[in-house]
């Protein structure tokens, strides 16, 4: 009797793993197949995401002009016209320094050079002239034999900008309709769906909104603070490009964790070439202490609980998704991320049993009967 039992428990157990690995490998198909779609499609969602993010950072002023009765279609091209003056600002701000001080980085670049080939010549590692002018012949050897592949990547790259500049002309076109028809979205939303999916999807479309406006408005916070201090101390000590390595210092916070690693070194680097060893150093701990500082203080204070993600869990997003689609990956990593644990909680919620005090007669709705 009891081996019987064993066995029928055994078969029971078997047909419960083989069909909960035919469902998952079914989940994992579809997946595949919404991936696919996806990149199939590209071209389209990555102008309807970059949309979606600047119009979080723009809906707030937006809805201040809303709520001061303005009219959707005048809120929504004030607040555009604005951003695409602010931007252009932005975009001036760093053409001109880097313009004006392309020479003197040129300069310094050629004098660190110097520098190091003069402590590679002395002790302990005593390379003698010879030798790095052998290296140095072969070096430009291979940059001219590599000359080919760089004109194809110009040429590359010059489609790339025509196709970037193609894609923000959209976005700023979706943001401006997102700001003037955002409101009635979700009505119309679940006015088009049938049963229980007119209350569940646009609920977690709501609270996927929420998310990613929590998101991008908390980084740009954070990464505002982490550019004005780093610039501020980059200022005290000299170094160039202040502004440039600002924005790349606010951008860069778009990426969690590996952004601020990229925009330090860069920033390590110039101090490096253009003030010596002494001064990168010292750039090196601003950079260290107002990342710490960021970690610590100002993202806790900012983000609070928004996102809801693990700081591990947001470093795994941010390297899977670099490693699928480069900085695009990484960029949306972390959004995705929030998204999918916005659904996956809301799928909890309900799928979880109803708890009933004894003696009540019916769970707590919110909602009141009738007298």
């Amino acid at each position: 009797m009891t081996a019987n039992l064993s066995s029928t428990k055994a078969r029971a157990a078997l047909r419960t793993s083989a069909r909960a690995s035919a469902e998952l490998l079914l989940i994992l198909l579809m997946l595949a197949v919404s991936l696919w779609v996806l990149g199939r499609m590209w071209s389209v969602v990555w102008p309807l995401v970059i949309g979606l993010l600047l119009t979080t950072l723009t809906w707030p002023p937006t809805r201040f002009l809303l709520r001061r009765g303005w009219k959707p279609a005048l809120a929504a091209s004030t607040v555009t016209v604005l951003f695409l003056l602010v931007a252009a600002g932005v975009v001036a701000l760093i053409a001109v320094p880097v313009a004006s001080q392309s020479g003197e980085l040129t300069d310094g670049v050629v004098d660190g050079v110097q520098k190091v080939r003069e402590w590679a010549a002395g002790p302990p590692l005593n390379i003698g002239d010879a030798q790095i002018d052998k290296a140095f012949d072969s070096a430009v050897s291979r940059a001219q034999d590599g000359l080919g592949s760089m004109v194809g990547a110009v040429v590359t790259g010059v489609s790339t900008v025509v196709n970037g500049l193609v894609t923000g002309v959209l976005a700023l076109f979706l943001m401006f309709f997102f700001l003037k028809d955002g409101p009635r979205f979700l009505p119309w939303l679940a006015r088009q769906l049938p049963g229980r999916l007119s209350t569940d999807v646009p609920t977690v479309a709501a609270r996927g909104w929420d998310t990613l406006g929590s998101f991008v408005r908390s980084q740009a916070a954070v990464g505002l603070i982490d550019a004005v201090l780093i610039g501020l101390g980059l200022w005290i000590l000299g170094v160039p490009l202040v502004l440039p390595l600002a924005v790349l210092t606010f951008v860069s916070a778009f990426v969690p964790i590996i952004g601020a690693f990229f925009a330090g070194f860069v920033a390590v680097l110039i101090a490096l070439v253009s003030n010596g060893l002494m001064d990168a150093l010292i750039v090196l701990a601003i950079i260290v202490v107002v990342q710490q500082l960021e970690g610590n203080v100002f993202q806790p204070m900012i983000q609070s609980r928004g996102l809801g993600l693990h700081a591990a869990v947001v470093l795994l997003a941010v390297t899977l998704g670099g490693s699928l689609a480069g900085i695009v990956g990484s960029l949306l990593a972390v959004p995705v991320a929030a998204l999918i644990a916005v659904i996956w909680n809301y799928m909890r919620e309900q799928l979880q049993e109803p708890s009933q005090d004894p003696g009540t007669a019916e769970p707590e709705t919110g909602i009141a009967t009738p007298s």
